[in-house]
């Protein structure tokens, strides 16, 4: 236990409905930390100003969410290799008056389905075979860039607008392909990975309108949507009988390395924790 007081948070605009303080003042009761986690509301025109208040404030480090995770690059001293090619920067860390930032995002995904098939002793691995990524957003760029360290030989992105998919097939033109939205239910026919980086189908938002029933049976279906907990895509696949990965375990394993980084201590993910953040 740290017997010094360390000042964390996330900022954002708007940020009320956050998620990310239930989850690190959790960890920081279980392991005994003496520090504190909050929303940090930061309008875009402030940004730069109230970055420096945190500075001089005593933080130790914040997470970045919408809408600063690019802007937040430029005010950075040094970005990691990892964020610079994922493009944002989620995860500060602040040390001697300076900013350090990196990206945690694709080793929170790619921790969530690793643990979800090693928890459920599934037969799967991602060199089995190609993925199929829906959506070419913010999410889309580290969920490809971390797919592709895992060893996936082939990508095929599909998203409403064309040319961001294009954009992204630059990360490796070797191995990703992109294909027409309207050609979605067909892309599926291959595949052992179907991840949707989308919002669609999150509460509130349109639904994601896709039809999975060509996906092969050994094939494992992700949302990175959490609310709901089982999207419609999920439930498409459920009813299939086909691998299963819940949202919610992407945005509480991306938490783990900033929470290391700030405190000494690399927390685990447990149901109990999983409970408190889905009241």
């Amino acid at each position: 236990m740290s017997n010094s007081f360390i000042k964390t948070g996330v900022i954002g605009h708007p940020i009320a409905h956050s998620k990310s303080p239930l989850i690190h003042s959790y960890w920081l009761d279980l392991y005994g930390f003496n520090g504190s986690y909050e929303t940090i509301d930061i309008k875009t025109e402030n940004l730069k100003q109230d970055v420096l208040n945190l500075v001089n404030n005593g933080y130790s480090g914040f997470n970045v969410t919408v809408p600063h995770k690019i802007a937040m690059m430029d005010l950075c001293d040094e970005i990691d290799d990892l964020a610079k090619t994922i493009g944002a920067v989620n995860t500060v860390t602040i040390k001697d008056g300076k900013l350090y930032g990196t990206n945690t995002d694709a080793f929170g995904f790619i921790q969530n389905i690793k643990d979800t098939v090693q928890r459920e002793n599934w037969d799967w691995s991602f060199e089995k075979g190609k993925a199929l990524v829906l959506g070419s957003g913010g999410a889309a760029n580290a969920i490809i860039y971390a797919l592709i360290k895992e060893g996936v030989p082939a990508i095929t992105i599909t998203n409403r607008t064309r040319e961001k998919a294009e954009e992204l097939q630059k990360i490796a033109p070797d191995k990703i392909s992109v294909v027409e939205w309207s050609e979605r239910n067909n892309a599926c026919k291959d595949v052992q990975l179907i991840v949707n980086t989308t919002a669609l189908g999150m509460s509130g938002k349109p639904p994601l309108e896709i039809d999975i029933s060509q996906a092969p049976n050994t094939a494992l279906v992700n949302d990175i949507v959490y609310a709901p907990l089982y999207t419609d895509l999920l439930k498409q696949a459920k009813a299939r009988n086909l691998k299963v990965v819940k949202g919610i375990g992407m945005l509480l394993h991306q938490a783990r390395p900033g929470f290391e980084k700030w405190n000494g201590k690399m927390p685990e993910v447990t149901k109990e924790l999983e409970e408190i953040v889905l009241k």
